[in-house]
């Protein structure tokens, strides 16, 4: 069993700062190797990847064997097991199923208003300032906003949304939570299934039109099976569905601002868009792995994977592959076959929100380039949370010209378009 440098050392901070040059260290000494840290087989070239997430013959089920979990975290891992992102064929069909008619590319595209105004706000409330923290005024918020609208979720009640949403995304991005992590993940997720299902239940404020809350309510009533499911899928939508879009927001923000004269491409050439968000999501990636296990012994890539050992698929690596992508570390907005890289997954677990994502990073990152002019990086450097899975910042502080923002609404002229998803389209992806 081939061994080679644990992909823990990623968790460190100096390592962040060079992720991309670690994972071609760990790609040229070997694109599948044994991890005896993690006890997890370690994917991390484009091939294996690409291979691997779509090989039947690995299992998305993250938890095979709920009683082998801590009992802190056995509530939370009961709830996720019922979600899309951790099933297999048929069960991962049926539930997807209950909801790719909320996220086609024709459904996403009626949001694009929607989403331009809440960008709208945002710089509109910063322009006279000159400066805004990426992350916290504009990343986070907005994939926020827009999925409590999409799920029609009152004012009053997001408040504590987004508290119970924290440490449930801590949970799914990292398999080593002590005692006290687990717990507050499995109490959030109690309080979050109890509002949701309380919303579906409500005679007071009847969904409006056209939402998922609407589709849900509707769904609900036809099996008790059928409820749970939803309330633990819309769970995971509402927290992993904005938690992966505010990372690609931020980290595509930041690979525009050290790169300025790709920044200044976009704004000559905006029909450029839609390949450039293909290009900034393979090229800094927010969901940074996928996880199979191996459902009997099998060959994968010429190594013997035993059963119920597990494959990480590192998708951050695979989408930097110089066997893929010539010079991978360029930032080119007209690469060929962009369309090819894995921030979405591959395979049945294509995200299922990967149109809903693409329209909002378009949206955002044209209201960054052309309302905010002098835009630069200012104050602290960027910081990057600490975790295998997700790659995010914590902050992104920025500084332009104070004045009125101009272009109001210009996220929804000419030039900028909605795009699909190249699999037909329902939407983290392996995320679902």
């Amino acid at each position: 069993m081939r061994t080679s440098p644990t992909l823990l050392r990623a968790l460190r901070p100096q390592v962040q700062e060079r992720l991309y040059d670690f994972y071609d260290e760990m790609r040229d000494a070997d694109d599948l190797v044994w991890d005896r840290a993690l006890g997890a087989w370690i994917g991390t070239s484009h091939a294996v990847v690409s291979t691997a997430a779509a090989d039947p013959r690995l299992s998305s089920v993250r938890y095979p064997d709920i009683s082998a979990v801590s009992e802190e975290l056995r509530p939370l891992a009961e709830v996720l097991s019922r979600q899309m992102l951790y099933s297999d064929a048929p069960e991962h069909l049926r539930l997807r199923g209950l909801f790719s008619k909320a996220f086609t590319p024709r459904a996403v595209a009626t949001l694009r208003a929607r989403i331009a105004e809440a960008v709208d706000r945002v710089i509109a409330k910063a322009a006279p300032t000159g400066r805004m923290d990426i992350v916290a005024d504009l990343a986070r918020p907005l994939p926020f906003t827009v999925i409590c609208d999409l799920l029609d979720i009152p004012q009053a009640d997001r408040p504590a949304l987004a508290v119970w949403s924290e440490p449930i995304a801590e949970a799914i991005g990292n398999s080593r939570l002590d005692a006290d992590g687990s717990r507050a993940a499995s109490e959030s997720m109690a309080h979050t299934l109890a509002f949701l299902r309380e919303l579906l239940t409500r005679d007071d404020t009847p969904p409006a039109p056209g939402t998922l809350r609407a589709l849900m309510t509707a769904q609900a009533q036809e099996t008790d099976r059928d409820a749970d499911d939803l309330l633990a899928n819309c769970a995971l939508l509402l927290i992993a569905g904005h938690e992966t879009t505010t990372h690609f927001i931020g980290n595509a923000a930041l690979a525009l601002l050290s790169h300025p004269d790709a920044a200044d491409q976009l704004r000559r050439r905006p029909e450029l868009m839609p390949a450039a968000v293909e290009e900034l999501l393979r090229y800094d990636t927010p969901v940074q792995l996928m996880l199979r296990r191996a459902r009997h012994d099998l060959d994968l890539a010429g190594r013997a994977i035993a059963e119920g050992q597990t494959v990480l698929l590192v998708c951050g690596a695979a989408n930097r592959d110089p066997a893929a992508y010539p010079d991978p570390h360029v930032l080119d907005f007209e690469r060929p076959g962009g369309g090819r890289h894995m921030a979405f997954g591959h395979g049945p677990h294509f995200c299922l929100g990967a149109a809903l994502a693409r329209l909002e990073g378009e949206i955002a990152l044209e209201a960054l380039l052309t309302r905010l002019p002098g835009l630069r990086l200012d104050g602290t450097a960027p910081q990057w949370q600490r975790s295998l899975n997700f790659r995010g910042l914590t902050r992104l502080d920025v500084a332009f010209t104070p004045g009125a923002a101009g272009g109001g609404g210009s996220a929804s002229g000419p030039g900028f378009r909605a795009t699909g998803c190249p699999e037909g389209g329902v939407p983290s992806c392996d995320r679902f």
